[in-house]
């Protein structure tokens, strides 16, 4: 503890920060600057697309692996993701591929954790077509999001409790803005998800989980080491999978249990455990 004497001037009055340049236009002070903790970001300023920012953004994360954790069993990890801008390009090849229709305005693609069970998967399905019906935009098809737990050697207790992961695609009706797209798929995100939880004739429910729905970002997680996430999910290798932007993390768990929902990024932001609290 600090004894102020009488000789010490008031706060209000002591001499101002040289480090503080008041004509500056900015509050930036390059010696202050310290790493962060186990989040990485990285982004093309001028707003151009690119692969190496999604590979830069992979090579940050497999860096940050000691900001993660693991049990006993090393192959699984307390979590792993990325968040990145829509890779148009991408998603256009796929939808050719897939055979799902791209001639909305606007379009949103959403990962999401289903249950394993086939019929309790078809109901979160059904649930999700409904709400985005009622909310007035249109159901264009779904994918199944390519992973390989082999080739990303994940250990037995996230194989055991891997969802099943598959892509959701969403039109715009003609008239509606991207923020007001983004309205929509917010509720249309918030109302199915509490609709599934909600009914008891939902099977493991609990299990569905919408990592990202938006026509502007896409999250990839999973219960993952940092290593593992991009052999685990095959898009995130592809060469046309490009981006100005991408936030990686490893989680650390404080006071939760692992879980595939609860890798980190969240759906717009990343964080270090202790705000978990």
């Amino acid at each position: 503890m600090t004894i102020l004497d009488d000789k010490e001037p008031p706060l209000a009055t002591k001499a101002p920060n040289p480090n503080f340049d008041s004509a500056a236009s900015t509050l930036y002070m390059p010696d202050q600057e310290h790493d962060s903790c186990g989040v990485g970001f990285v982004a093309q300023i001028d707003g151009r697309p690119s692969r190496a920012i999604v590979a830069d953004a992979l090579s940050l994360l497999a860096r940050m692996e000691h900001r993660g954790a693991c049990g006993c069993e090393a192959e699984t990890g307390d979590g792993a993701g990325i968040l990145a801008s829509l890779p148009t390009e991408f998603f256009a090849r796929v939808c050719r591929e897939e055979g799902i229709s791209n001639k909305a305005p606007l379009i949103a693609v959403g990962n999401v954790f289903l249950p394993a069970d086939e019929e309790a998967r078809q109901k979160c399905r059904q649930a999700v077509a409904q709400e985005i019906n009622q909310h007035g935009q249109n159901l264009l098809g779904w994918r199944d999001v390519p992973t390989d737990p082999d080739g990303a050697n994940i250990g037995s207790t996230a194989r055991r409790s891997m969802p099943v992961i598959q892509q959701v695609f969403v039109g715009s009706d003609d008239s509606i803005s991207q923020d007001d797209f983004e309205r929509k798929l917010y509720l249309i995100r918030k109302s199915a998800s509490k609709e599934i939880r909600e009914d008891s004739g939902i099977e493991d429910g609990s299990e569905f989980y919408v990592c990202s729905l938006s026509s502007r970002i896409i999250v990839y997680k999973g219960m993952l080491q940092t290593a593992q996430l991009p052999l685990f999910y095959n898009d995130l290798r592809e060469d046309d999978f490009a981006s100005h932007l991408a936030m990686v993390h490893s989680r650390f768990s404080t006071n939760t249990l692992p879980a595939w929902s609860r890798a980190q990024p969240l759906r717009w932001i990343a964080h270090n455990g202790e705000i978990n609290t």
